[in-house]
């Protein structure tokens, strides 16, 4: 199993002097919570996406004891979408087996991974229903048993059963991550280079969403560090479920 941590990014909204996935919480960095928590769960493939700052995160990962196990791919262009990022990635998105795709500024339970690990889908999100009403939950919804949309912002007169928030965390299959791979050149052959990585999934998941699936992790702890008021969240309501 391969997992891809997406770590580029500059995280001007949370105003801090380094990358947001060496941003410590109980004396660990999320990158390194990433990296213990997938070695315990035996992913031998472990690709960081980097850019911002990235010789900060390197030497993280030369200090995190996982050293042997990762692999760094640069995005010279993170100021831009993230989709430009996961085209930096598409070697390691097409060459086959299953991967897990992870945004790198989450705190959140070893449960998450674990099911997606365990789940019978091949393409996988986690849908949490438990979430703020508003703009910024990356929202999933379905109707009949599939997905149907995945976006912030939902049309008026989108007909749903229910919607979750999106973790940030996928599981695509060998076929998904090639078709993801060329989908993002198409984003750039397209100039459409200022666009989020969910856009291109979110085509293919319109486009096929009898190939794609969830799991409900409503009530697994997590967080997703965007702005200050996350990181009182993470050290308030998060850290002390799951550091025990």
């Amino acid at each position: 199993m391969k997992a891809i941590i997406l770590a580029a990014g500059v995280g001007r909204r949370l105003g801090v002097d380094h990358p947001k996935c060496l941003l410590e919480f109980n004396g660990r960095s999320l990158l390194q919570r990433h990296l213990d928590i997938l070695r315990r769960q035996d992913v031998d493939q472990i690709i960081v996406g980097v850019g911002h700052l990235a010789d900060q995160v390197i030497s993280a990962i030369k200090d995190s004891g996982h050293a042997d196990f990762v692999r760094t791919v640069h995005n010279q262009d993170y100021e831009k979408g993230s989709v430009i990022s996961l085209w930096t990635l598409r070697e390691e998105l097409a060459c086959g087996g299953d991967v897990l795709l992870m945004d790198a500024d989450v705190l959140y339970d070893e449960k998450m991974i674990k099911r997606l690990l365990e789940t019978d889908h091949n393409n996988c999100f986690l849908l949490d229903r438990d979430l703020e009403e508003g703009d910024e939950p990356v929202k999933l919804c379905v109707r009949d048993g599939l997905l149907i949309e995945f976006r912030k912002q939902l049309a008026a007169d989108l007909d749903y059963d229910f919607y979750g928030e999106s973790v940030g965390f996928f599981r695509f299959g060998p076929a998904i991550s090639r078709r993801l791979a060329v989908r993002t050149e198409d984003y750039l052959a397209r100039g459409l280079v200022e666009e989020h990585y969910e856009e291109a999934i979110r085509d293919l998941m319109l486009a096929t969403p009898q190939d794609f699936d969830f799991e409900d992790v409503t009530g697994i702890p997590w967080v997703e560090i965007d702005f200050p008021e996350d990181i009182t969240r993470a050290k308030q309501q998060i850290l002390p479920v799951i550091d025990q």
